[in-house]
């Protein structure tokens, strides 16, 4: 097999998370490609839904963006997107929501506004969009984010979408009764939340990667779990596919 880099290991271990039986509100970016490699792969008859209004899509290259054409092309249908927030997002129907973001803190809350003072930001990041409104609705929530101490920060500036706020049973306690944040997937590890803290505990290792790697790539102090292990090597099969989608995707845009 040949060797991997750690944005293809974020992205096939974030794949391997969904089911076929999902119904699941796909984000732009690393999210939309661990969703169609699912797809791809073990997941043929997963529904991938994005925020445009775009339902049961499969496209043939990555999306530039929810108005991307590509969607709407391969959908199954589209309806407005009133229609997808009321009906299908907060009518209980999306078992995962899979997003992104700028940064994150421990509790898995998500800031994709600005980086600094609200008022005046050293970086004014493009927003919520509807995020804010998947972290709370869907089943449960993925996140998929490459580590950094500038991204994985002890407190965030702005909170966009809520994670699992300050911990517990914050979530509950402002009645929102859906899951909340079950995976967060790096190109270091993948986490998970304490099931009494909710605090984010690393529970797989990519392969060749140490706890001192990790760490050194967060703000804040990991905790480790008592049954860490390696996540598996992506497979032959996972890798050509994905590079096979990312070449078709960067053929087909710089056509466009």
């Amino acid at each position: 097999m040949s060797a991997f880099t750690p944005t293809e290991m974020m992205t096939i271990a974030a794949a391997r998370a969904l089911s076929n039986e999902d119904v699941c509100f796909v984000g732009i970016g690393a999210p939309s490609a661990a969703c169609n490699l699912a797809r791809l792969t073990h997941a043929p008859g997963i529904t991938l839904i994005y925020e445009s209004g775009t339902i049961a899509t499969k496209p043939d290259v990555l999306p530039l963006s929810i108005g991307d054409g590509e969607l709407c092309d391969t959908a199954l249908t589209t309806v407005s997107v009133p229609e997808m927030f009321r009906y299908w997002l907060q009518g209980g129907r999306i078992t995962v929501g899979f997003l992104g973001g700028a940064q994150i803190d421990r509790f898995a809350n998500l800031n994709t506004t600005v980086v600094g003072p609200y008022d005046s930001p050293k970086v004014r990041l493009p927003g919520g969009g509807g995020a804010p409104e998947i972290a709370t609705s869907s089943g449960e929530v993925f996140i998929t984010m490459a580590m950094g101490l500038r991204a994985f920060v002890d407190r965030l500036p702005f909170v966009t979408s809520m994670g699992h706020g300050e911990g517990g049973d914050h979530r509950r306690r402002l009645g929102v009764t859906t899951k909340g944040p079950t995976k967060v997937m790096t190109d270091l590890c993948v986490m998970e939340p304490d099931p009494d803290s909710k605090e984010l505990t690393v529970v797989s290792l990519h392969p060749g990667v140490s706890r001192e790697q990790v760490q050194a790539a967060c703000g804040w102090p990991l905790r480790f779990a008592g049954d860490l292990v390696e996540t598996p090597a992506p497979t032959a099969e996972e890798l050509t596919v994905l590079r096979d989608l990312h070449a078709r995707t960067k053929s087909a845009h710089a056509a466009d």
